[in-house]
């Protein structure tokens, strides 16, 4: 359902921009996900097929980001990552992003360049779902966007319980990587 509404809201971001709109897209866009604590290294993973849009002209961002497909070096962990007190995989398969860079008209992104932008949006992760406020760059190489952008957010926000242990942080850091052409 979720994927479905996502989808359906891509299509209708790039569909509403107009004829002229430059929106860059990419399949492979990498979020990290980093809750290590002094006591534990283990919680982080990657996933790496995660589906990301930028239109340039409006400024409007999404990403969708399968959880199951977030790899972990311990498979013991993973299976934690996606039981049903995390992030309920098999309920809630993907979680997602949808926001703006605020004040686009300041930037020229068809012009090669470093640009630190603001992102302004909502995360939804488990059904719930947060505004996101972060600085990120976008650099310009031939018509190709590479954006990056890190935050954190806290896990109880989301509905995800902590233990009491602190082998996991309870506001992990976010990392989001796209390479968008």
């Amino acid at each position: 359902m979720k994927k479905t509404v996502l989808l359906f809201s891509l299509i209708a971001l790039t569909a509403t921009t107009g004829l002229f709109a430059q929106t860059k897209k990419t399949t492979s866009a990498i979020v990290a996900f980093d809750a290590t604590t002094p006591k534990d290294a283990l919680p982080k993973a990657e996933n790496k097929t995660v589906i990301a849009e930028i239109d340039t002209k409006s400024g409007q961002i999404g990403f969708e980001a399968a959880v199951k497909n977030f790899t972990f070096t311990n498979p013991t962990i993973q299976a934690h990552f996606n039981e049903e007190r995390w992030l309920n995989s098999d309920k809630f398969p993907a979680f997602t992003f949808m926001g703006k860079i605020n004040d686009v008209t300041k930037y020229n992104f068809s012009k090669n360049g470093v640009y630190n932008v603001t992102v302004t949006g909502q995360l939804t992760v488990k059904d719930k779902t947060n505004n996101v406020t972060t600085p990120a760059t976008i650099e310009v190489k031939n018509g190709t966007l590479i954006a990056n952008a890190s935050f954190s957010i806290v896990l109880a926000d989301y509905g995800i319980q902590v233990g009491t242990a602190g082998k996991i942080a309870g506001e992990p850091k976010i990392t989001v990587a796209a390479e968008l052409k």
